[in-house]
């Protein structure tokens, strides 16, 4: 069984200015998306998911992490990353999460980044031009937080009551003009302060 992919979507925002100031790096967030039909639409209630999982899900994972790579230019280039899925209204929220949440798909991006963290995720139900939003993290180290953005899309005609948006995200930096710190900074300072309660 191979996907039925009406459609694929590519999705880059450049950031150029940010707060008034020019980034130091442009920074480019990337989406790659697939509307591909729900293969468990119309057919009631399926119990065992697995059959279009193992068959489908490699297929989406390759696809979108190619278009991913190919746009940013390499591996290299991706610094966070995260994914997302969103069902038409014939089907149910267990058919997006079942083409993303599975090793079958996500690893095809992991390994491609050479990635340490997990993909960070969105999935739900809507109609057509429902907003895909995909939030990104760091792809080595989950509490940078420089790099929790979130992408923000939508596909005018898609997905239609039978069929099923798949998307992938990256980012090739973090925030511009970033300065919040990171959790690490955070939990050394409440070490700190719980270490010295008078100075609390």
């Amino acid at each position: 069984m191979a996907a039925q992919i009406r459609k694929t979507y590519l999705n880059i925002e450049t950031t150029l200015i940010e707060g008034g100031r020019p980034a130091s790096t442009p920074l480019r967030l990337i989406a790659a998306a697939a509307v591909v039909h729900n293969p468990w639409a119309g057919r009631g209630f399926v119990e065992d998911l697995g059959p279009e999982i193992r068959a489908l899900a490699p297929e989406l994972g390759a696809l979108l992490t190619a278009m991913i790579l190919e746009a940013a230019g390499g591996a290299a280039a991706v610094e966070g990353y995260g994914k997302a899925a969103i069902v038409g209204l014939e089907g149910e929220l267990e058919h997006a999460n079942a083409l993303i949440h599975t090793l079958r798909f996500g690893n095809a991006y992991r390994e491609a980044l050479g990635a340490k963290t997990y993909l960070a995720f969105t999935s739900l139900r809507g109609g057509a031009n429902t907003p895909v939003m995909i939030p990104l993290m760091d792809k080595h180290d989950a509490g940078r937080r420089s790099h929790y953005q979130t992408i923000h899309f939508a596909i005018p005609d898609a997905p239609a009551a039978d069929e099923i948006v798949v998307a992938l995200g990256a980012s090739t930096g973090g925030r511009p003009h970033h300065r919040i710190g990171d959790r690490y900074q955070d939990l050394k300072d409440l070490g700190h302060d719980l270490a010295n309660p008078a100075a609390v």
